[in-house]
């Protein structure tokens, strides 16, 4: 998996992928995560990748030049062009269900828009879809690019022990996770449920897949809706 990330900020972005899993899966060589500063790809001499908006408005927009050649730079050092998302409240909202389907892509392009936005017409251009991380608007994409490449890069193969790791999790089956435990065995006079201690591992996988299904029934009744919809 190589993730390519187009920001303003790269040096933001890489505080963050250079630590915890993702880090060391990078220094490993599991994955590979480049970010490159848009600013060297523009040919003003003042570095100055925005400008005033046609037709009047607050705030600058993204030039399309800059970006264009950003990734037509990255593009000239793969065989073939990575699936490009422009990170985007417009877009639509990331899910378990798409970071599973962009794990399996060989390579992706995520490019992190600021201020009012960016020009249309290089999104038209190069971008295959938008993504959000919600419906509310940040001050730019690079925390969505971030939340992105942690939902991906945990899914691709080495990164976390195995795949049990994340299929058990809240949302890979469409189910909400069952609760966990860790010692002390008591703690402020509660216990661990009794099964979690039997070592009868058909009981504790009844008792995970069953207060699974409670767990969405009360936290997300839309999910158990939908979950319990699909169930033959």
């Amino acid at each position: 998996m190589r993730i390519e990330i187009a920001t303003l900020f790269p040096e933001m972005c890489e505080a963050v992928l250079s630590e915890s899993i993702i880090g060391r899966a990078r220094r490993a060589g599991l994955i590979t995560v480049n970010c490159h500063n848009i600013r060297d790809y523009t040919l003003d001499k003042h570095r100055r990748v925005d400008d005033k908006p046609f037709g009047g408005g607050m705030g600058m927009v993204m030039q399309a030049e800059p970006i264009w050649r950003c990734w037509q730079a990255v593009c000239a050092t793969m065989e073939q062009p990575p699936h490009t998302i422009y990170l985007s409240p417009q877009g639509h909202i990331l899910t378990q269900q798409k970071a599973v389907e962009l794990s399996r892509m060989p390579g992706l392009f995520l490019l992190c828009g600021h201020y009012e936005g960016v020009d249309q017409r290089v999104l038209d251009r190069i971008v295959d879809e938008e993504i959000s991380i919600g419906d509310y608007v940040l001050t730019g994409g690079e925390l969505p690019a971030l939340v992105l490449t942690d939902a991906v890069a945990r899914m691709c193969s080495g990164v976390l022990p195995s795949a049990e790791a994340f299929e058990e999790e809240s949302h890979f089956s469409g189910l909400l996770e069952h609760p966990q435990y860790t010692r002390p065995e008591i703690w402020e006079g509660e216990g661990v449920p009794e099964v979690l201690l039997s070592g009868h591992h058909l009981n504790v996988a009844k008792w995970k897949r069953e207060e699974s299904l409670r767990v969405t029934r009360d936290k997300r009744p839309d999910l158990y809706s939908a979950y319990i919809d699909k169930e033959p």
